[in-house]
């Protein structure tokens, strides 16, 4: 069997979330968090290593709550993402204190990821014909002409991905007849109605299609990837002033990046799976529902078990 690498980025600070670990936070029986739906599917859809980028000073917890289930269905391992992580002849600044980003996330794997791998956030659900779909084409050759990078992502029922809440930030995906992406549309405000979505503005609802895709963070890269990403980092640093405290090498930006300037095709694998995560405190209770849902309807057993 192929080896399939799958990343699950769970360095971040979820300031939003209040007190708590969010990427920890128990939504399923037995005290299952998010993460172990994620790589149950993952591994169902046979993927076969995963790759947790934590904060070190999360080790601990990380292996006590989840890390001892996964061990036991397959290869896991943890890198740490650090504030002084950085390439030869840059250093920290003094006073930043704000992590650097996903991309320099995603990098922290580059001495362990040597295999096609998929990239997703720990506090997102992402269902399982998503992983399906991404490991199907991770799996198949896609060879590197012309310096042209293949990546894949994931595209989401835009209508499958509003909350409940109030209104939502979206990457609207603009793609060819051979379903490659164009660009993201990025539309802020987007919100639930009666009819489906609509766009909240001052000057009223503007109805939008709910069967746009949109990008909720779930990719696919061959190993090659981390060079680039490797290079941009750099590229990014060399920019960047020392008071700018809190600007971060962001992932979809720097993919953007690539397929702007044409050294990146990207495929947009179709899903119809329900997203829904984790953000603020108040979206627990709606995760813990949703998931109750799931198991009521034979999606998962409850005692699943990684």
């Amino acid at each position: 069997m192929k080896k399939t690498a799958l990343v699950i980025m769970a360095a971040g600070i979820g300031s939003r979330f209040g007190k708590g670990i969010k990427q920890l936070e128990a939504v399923g029986p037995g005290g299952k968090t998010i993460i172990d739906y994620s790589v149950h599917d993952a591994l169902e859809a046979g993927f076969n290593k995963v790759v947790l980028i934590i904060r070190k000073n999360l080790e601990k917890d990380f292996k006590k709550i989840i890390g001892q289930r996964i061990k036991q269905s397959t290869e896991v391992v943890y890198v740490f993402q650090e504030l002084d992580d950085l390439p030869d002849g840059f250093t920290k600044p003094e006073k930043r204190t704000k992590p650097w980003g996903t991309g320099q996330a995603v990098l922290a794997c580059k001495s362990l990821v040597h295999e096609p791998f998929a990239v997703i956030n720990a506090d997102d659900y992402y269902g399982k014909e998503s992983f399906v779909k991404l490991h199907d084409y991770l799996i198949q050759d896609h060879p590197i002409r012309d310096g042209v990078q293949p990546i894949c992502m994931v595209g989401f029922r835009l209508g499958n991905t509003l909350s409940d809440n109030g209104g939502v930030t979206r990457g609207v995906c603009v793609f060819d007849d051979q379903s490659h992406l164009v660009k993201i549309d990025e539309i802020t405000n987007i919100v639930k109605t009666a009819e489906g979505a609509a766009v909240k503005s001052e000057q009223g609802l503007t109805p939008l299609d709910v069967d746009f895709r949109v990008s909720m963070n779930m990719w696919g890269f061959q190993p090659e990837f981390i060079d680039l990403l490797k290079n941009g980092f750099v590229k990014f640093l060399s920019k960047i002033k020392a008071e700018d405290l809190k600007k971060e090498y962001l992932l979809p930006i720097f993919i953007n990046g690539l397929l702007q300037s044409g050294h990146a095709q990207i495929k947009v694998l179709d899903t119809q799976e329900n997203w829904f995560g984790i953000t603020y405190q108040e979206d627990r209770d709606i995760v813990v529902r949703a998931f109750q849902k799931l198991i009521a309807d034979g999606v998962y057993s409850r005692n699943l078990y990684v």
